[in-house]
């Protein structure tokens, strides 16, 4: 089992959503959205809740220390900087 970030991960990286996109809350269905130019993405899971921490003054290591702290024994260490990896190379976080 691995712990902490993958390597090409920098934890000093202070995620926040690129200005083409919008995060919001869908009331009728309470589902988590992104919205971008002519695409709307549905969160599933937890990914509203680390998104919300994506404001550009928590670095990714903060994020991962406030999400373990909000669900112990989760992966979270291994999970999250993957996923935030991912919405980067997408160009939906800069």
């Amino acid at each position: 089992m691995t712990t902490g970030p993958p390597p090409n991960i920098d934890t000093a990286w202070k995620p926040v959503l690129s200005r083409s996109v919008v995060f919001r809350h869908d009331r009728v269905r309470d589902k988590d959205l992104l919205v971008l130019p002519e695409r709307v993405v549905v969160l599933q899971g937890n990914a509203g809740s680390i998104l919300r921490l994506c404001d550009g003054a928590n670095d990714v290591g903060a994020i991962v220390a406030t999400l373990a702290a909000q669900h112990p024994g989760a992966p979270v260490a291994d999970e999250v900087p993957v996923f935030l990896g991912r919405l980067r190379a997408e160009g939906w976080l800069k």
